[in-house]
């Protein structure tokens, strides 16, 4: 009954034997190349230019906003390269 239950969930079966098995996801690992600036409403988040190293995408320049510490030369682990973020306004707030 059971196994009946996870088939229609579609929920991966745990493993036997071990406890809280651990899973990775596949990533890609990329180079930062530039800082471009801060956003976020609160300035929280890095916007940063990378170079992807690996993967379909390899050799590509992509635009991503980071969260945390971040300089040049730093290694980004990647879990989609698709999606660009989106640019900075130069004109910052009107009024």
């Amino acid at each position: 009954m059971d196994e009946k239950i996870r088939k229609r969930d579609r929920r991966p079966e745990k493993k036997e034997g071990g406890r809280g098995g651990i899973s990775f996801s596949y990533a890609v690992p990329a180079s930062v190349e530039e800082l471009v600036g801060r956003t976020g409403t609160r300035g929280e988040a890095t916007q940063v230019r990378c170079k992807v190293l690996d993967g379909r995408d390899a050799n590509k320049i992509i635009r991503r906003n980071v969260r945390g510490p971040v300089q040049l030369g730093d290694i980004l682990m990647l879990r989609e390269t698709e999606i660009e973020a989106r640019p900075l306004n130069k004109a910052g707030r009107s009024k």
